[in-house]
């Protein structure tokens, strides 16, 4: 029962965040997703139905350079290496889906890593 209670509520904030931020062609969407052990990014343009660009802790490039893959130093790499792989492909603006997590933490770590880089959001 509780565990139904926690779904729901994860559900409805994802929801919440969903309802007014959608990817375009001109400026596509980047999402977070973080688990206790990793976290993983994308660039999707919801029209097309596609995603861009992706990175995350999981991927061959950074595991080597990461000890763990759950903590804000992870996340800063991992939004630096997205911000890269964006604009080799020539994505500048995106708009953020933080999903269902507050803007705090990792997910701001990444974020602040990803802008510094050179994504305009």
């Amino acid at each position: 029962m509780e565990i139904d209670r926690i779904k729901k509520a994860a559900m409805r904030r994802k929801s919440h965040v969903r309802k007014k931020v959608f990817g375009t062609p001109d400026r596509p969407r980047l999402s977070v997703f973080r688990s206790n052990r990793h976290i993983y990014t994308q660039i999707t343009d919801d029209v097309a139905g596609a995603t861009l660009v992706s990175a995350s802790t999981r991927a061959k490039a950074l595991r080597d350079q990461l000890p763990r893959g759950g903590d804000k130093k992870a996340a800063q790499i991992v939004g630096e290496t997205l911000a890269k792989q964006a604009l080799s492909v020539g994505i500048k603006c995106v708009c953020f889906d933080r999903n269902r997590y507050k803007f705090h933490g990792r997910v701001k770590a990444l974020a602040d890593a990803a802008r510094k880089a050179g994504l305009v959001f």
